[in-house]
Formats: structure tokens, sequence, C-alpha cells
């Protein structure tokens, strides 16, 4: 385990070398020995681990201008991934009117209020953020937004992004009323008299989709070197960007990418998922290659590539549109005859998954449902059986209810179970919207990891953000407890759901390293891999398990390069240092002024 080092007269000095803490890495777990063992240091040259050995082995590499970390009892590990999650939407509506830290619905309304007077020369008030279950049945009303914006249209996001809440201007503007039809893949929320009472769910957003301001390429440009600001600070050295496409609204996302290369400003190295627009046939799989092709070109792989395809196959069940086996059942406890929506016909998907799959293409699906979770397994199954092994590293992220006939078809298929831990426990959301309207099958069935982790299923971590908290240890914490911190609540789905402490760091670092094809460079401590690398305070395999939300980012690595450090006095309230690249102090010109970015909950609000 630990690596042989040659005396210093053939080994030149170490630029950095981290002693006197405790490592992780997935592969220095074995049984009978410490998840998390001490006595080891780790040695950087060049931006890339040159040993990990024992402490005393290490003062030979020490130089004159090495710089020593003393970790002081502190866990380094492999710098976190995330293995979905929307960088581009999430850094833009930090910049617009965020509601993500809004307590209440009386919060998010005087939020709002105040964004529009301090944007008064603004045509539209828009962002997002806001909670379902800070509104009667997860539905606010267009009357809310009319009291106190009511000469501009209102369009925000909820948290999840699977709805939208608009006032009468914008209802208005979109020529939408009483007569406007459901979409296929969508739903209006509605008043007596049929017309729309403010909130649309799904598809229905679409409805303004030709008169609302579309992101601007500064905009989301700005929006992803903000994102990039805060995921650096909470020790997040890649992603899988989960949409990249002109949606929703936004047309820059892989305009930013190409810019931010261009300029030097990516640190993270990123895996870019394109959209699969779902009323659009097998035609668009060209373009993709094409996309996919012209970003390998630039040869910067190391930085970012464009090789998954994101598909979603189904909706949430806090709407009841996610796809499931049973149906919902209505608010006296009686079956309905409405199990969610199938975005994509099974059919279709399958015939998608064997041409992308033969394309070379890795699939990411948004599968929440069983019904869902069981029509993406086909496909994938399909997929195998056209083409063999192709080592795309397939992934099912949200996974909410899987059936447990269902469990065991992940390893067979090769399938990752790409998870977001802080959904998997009790809160408002949950017991409010969400139980209360499944079938027993299914409402005793969430976010089985345990049963995926003794199934042999690999295991990726991620975070949805903005739906949720993009941190990493939030996300550990409720993965061990599977209750949210200081709650007094049961795990949910019971105890034999939770995972190990290393089982859970193991998603977000090799795990995660897995997925986005980073496996040989990243994702574990070992001599030769990129020196992406985190500091966790304290030690979390030295506290309760009830108390790892309490551990913190202390410095995060990339390529050898210290981008983040807590105790760094110009990170005081705002996150990473320069190395991080440039933070928008406020939004371009018309987009309205930045906002702070709020503190988000340790457990999620929202899901999606």
């Amino acid at each position: 385990m630990a690596a042989a080092v040659p005396d210093d007269a053939q080994t030149p000095f170490a630029d950095t070398v981290f002693t006197g803490g405790a490592l992780f890495s997935s592969d220095l777990v074995t049984a009978g020995s410490p998840a998390a063992p001490t006595g080891l240091s780790v040695a950087v040259r060049g931006g890339r681990i040159t040993a990990v050995c024992a402490e005393e082995a290490a003062s030979a590499l020490i130089g004159p201008e090495t710089e020593v970390v003393d970790l002081a009892g502190a866990l380094l590990a492999p710098g976190f991934q995330d293995a979905h999650i929307h960088p581009m939407s999430g850094g833009v509506e930090l910049l617009q009117c965020n509601l993500t830290g809004s307590e209440d619905a009386a919060d998010a309304l005087a939020t709002i209020a105040r964004h529009a007077a301090e944007n008064p020369d603004a045509e539209w008030i828009v962002g997002g953020g806001w909670s379902m279950d800070h509104f009667p049945g997860g539905a606010p009303l267009r009357g809310a937004l009319d009291a106190i914006v009511p000469d501009r249209p209102v369009l925000l996001a909820s948290r999840d992004h699977h709805s939208s809440w608009a006032n009468t201007a914008a209802i208005r503007l979109a020529g939408v009323d009483a007569a406007t039809v459901d979409p296929a893949d969508g739903r209006i929320e509605r008043e007596t008299d049929g017309f729309p009472a403010g909130t649309f769910h799904e598809g229905a957003t679409d409805l303004f989709a030709s008169v609302r301001p579309t992101v601007s390429e500064d905009l989301a440009y700005a929006g992803l070197l903000r994102a990039q600001h805060d995921l650096l600070a909470q020790g997040i050295t890649g992603w899988q960007d989960a949409l990249v496409g002109d949606f929703p609204g936004i047309a820059g996302g892989l305009a930013s990418y190409r810019r931010a290369l261009a300029d030097g400003t990516l640190k993270a190295h990123v895996v870019g998922a394109q959209w699969w627009e779902r009323a659009d046939g097998i035609e668009q799989l060209d373009d993709m290659i094409r996309l996919r092709d012209e970003i390998a070109d630039l040869g910067r792989e190391d930085r970012f590539s464009l090789t998954s395809i994101k598909f979603m196959v189904d909706g949430v069940a806090e709407n009841h549109t996610a796809a499931m086996l049973e149906p919902y059942r209505d608010a006296h406890g009686h079956d309905t005859d409405n199990r969610g929506l199938s975005f994509i016909p099974a059919e279709k998907l399958a015939e998608y998954a064997v041409a992308a799959d033969a394309a070379g293409f890795q699939l990411h699906f948004h599968a929440l449902g069983d019904r869902a979770v069981r029509e993406t397994l086909d496909a994938l199954e399909a997929a195998a059986a056209a083409n063999g092994d192709t080592d795309g590293r397939h992934h099912l992220a949200h996974i909410q209810i899987i059936d447990e006939a269902d469990v065991t078809r992940f390893a067979r298929v090769g399938a990752v179970a790409n998870m977001q831990p802080l959904w998997a426990c009790h809160e408002d959301q949950m017991d409010e919207l969400t139980l209360p309207f499944l079938a027993e099958s299914a409402a005793s069935r969430q976010y089985p990891f345990g049963d995926l982790q003794r199934a042999g299923v690999r295991l990726a971590g991620g975070s949805d953000w903005p739906v949720s908290s993009a941190d990493p240890l939030a996300g550990v914490h409720i993965a061990v407890n599977r209750v949210a911190p200081l709650s007094d609540a049961a795990p949910l789905g019971g105890a034999h759901q939770r995972l190990d402490l290393a089982t859970a760091l193991a998603a977000y670092t090799s795990g995660t390293a897995y997925v986005n094809h980073r496996d040989h460079d990243t994702g574990y401590l070992r001599a030769g891999y990129l020196a992406n690398l985190v500091v966790v305070e304290p030690n979390p395999f030295t506290v309760p398990a009830e108390e790892l939300y309490a551990c913190q980012v202390a410095s995060t690595w990339i390529d050898g390069e210290r981008v983040y450090a807590r105790d760094d006095s110009a990170n005081v309230g705002t996150g990473p240092s320069s190395a991080a690249g440039p933070v928008p102090a406020a939004a371009p010109a018309g987009a309205g002024a930045a906002e702070p970015a709020a503190a988000e909950p340790a457990a999620a609000a929202s899901h999606g």
C-alpha cells in the first residue's frame, strides 16, 4: 500500500507533503484495518501524487522549498466529485432572484418583493429555489405574486426545477388561460373556473418558453464561475453536468464551458451530459456525436468532455409525475388512476439507448419512480444485448424507489446507482407531499441504498444542486444516518438502508471517479494520480455518526494547487481564493443585482 521512496539523490524534493493526519482512499479500506489509517504521508510534485508512504520516509522528500501541510489530525482524501449536478442553473439562480434560503412562504415572498424593489428596470422577475412544502399542496398561487409584483411578469422555478410559479402578468403574456389544455408531459394547477392558479408542473412550464427571457451567454458564464467558486469551497474538484443544452432558458451552457477552457478559468474537471430532447427522435444523435467530437478535438479532455447523454425518464413523486408501478393515492388513501409519467415511451427509450451506447456515449438517466427504474434497466439490457460491453458506465440518478426484484439487475447490466443521499430522510416534503400518496410497496422502499450495496451495485454520490445542497459531507451524514441533523425521526426506510462511513465517502470519491471515467487519475490517493485533494476536519472517522454534519472542508487542492482554504482571510464570506477563478460580484447589466448565496440546509427541502 505504501509507496517505496528512493533516496533523495535520485528523487526530486516534493512540492508539498501532507502529514500528521489520517488518509482515506477506498483502496486502503481492508478487512481488519482502519478505514482511515494514520502514520502516513502524501507527497506531491508537478501536480501529481508522487508517494504515499510512512511519515518517517517522507522526510527524504522534504526540501528547502517544500510546503509541509500539517494536517493536525484532519482527514486527507481524494477530492470529491459530484455525479449529477446543474452548476450553470445553480450559479445563475444565485445571481437572480434566489429563494433557496427561504424558510417559509412569507420569507420567499419577502425575498421576491425585495428583489423586485432593487431591480426596478428589470422587465421580468426570474430565478427560483422555492420549496413545495412551504405552500399548501405544494402549489403556490398567482395571487400571492400579484400582491407584490402586479405590473411585471414573474416566473420562478421550484427548487427541484419540476415546477414553476407565475403571476398573472406572466400567464397572460404567455397566452395561457382556462382553455389551454395540459401538455402530455405536464400539468397546470387550476382555479375553479379552469384559469391557471399559478403553478405549472413539468412540461407545462414550456408554455412560457416563447416569452420568458433567455439567459445571456455572459450571465451563463458568470453563473458557471460562481458555481465553481462555491463548489470548490465544498471540496468538489470535478463533476458531471447533468444538463448541457438549451434548457430551461439557458442557451449558453456549452458556450460557457468553451469560454472557460479558453480563458483558463475552468479549474474542475467536468463531464458534460447532453440533453436528450424527448419530443425529438433518434435523428438528434448525429448532432450530439458532432458536438462530442468537436469538444474532443480541443484536446482538453483533462478539463472538459461531452461524452454523456442525459435522458429524462420521468418526473418527481411530489407532484405525482414520477413513473410508478402502483397508482398514486388520493388524500383519503384511495388508489387513483395516476401512475405518473414516462416521458419517453419504453420502446423508444430502448431504441435510443441501443443507438447512443453503440455510438460510444455514456447514458445518464433521471429515473426516480420504480417503473422508470425498471424501464431504464430494460433499455440497458437491450443495449448490452445489441452492443456487448462498451464500458459506458451508464448510471441511474435519483432512484427514489426501486422494486425489490430490480435491485440485483443493476449489477447484472453494469449500471451505477447515482445517489442523492440528502433526500433519504424524513422532512416535510417527504412526509407531507410524498409518503401519504404512495402505495405501501413504494412508501416503504425509499432510497434503498443499503439493498443496493448488499447486492454489489456500484454507488456514486451526487447532489442535483441547486435542487439541494451540493455539500458532499452533508450527503454523507444522511447516507450514514438516514436522519437529518438534530432530528429525532426514525431512519427513512429503516436502519438497514444506512451505509457505513467508508462506503459513503467512497461514493463521492472513487465511485464518482468511475462514473466520470476518471478513475485512472482521480478518486484515489495513489502515486501517479492527480493531486486533487480535500482536507476535512475533524476527521469524520473520529466523531459519532450523528455528528458527521459538523465536519467541514478545511482546504481543497486541484493539480497540487490550493484553490480553497477555509482559514484564508481572503476567503471570509466569499468562499475559495482567487485561484478558483473570478467570482461575479454582480450580475451582468439587465440581469439584476447579485445576491449572496444563501446558506443551504443540511437536508434537502426539495427533490428532483
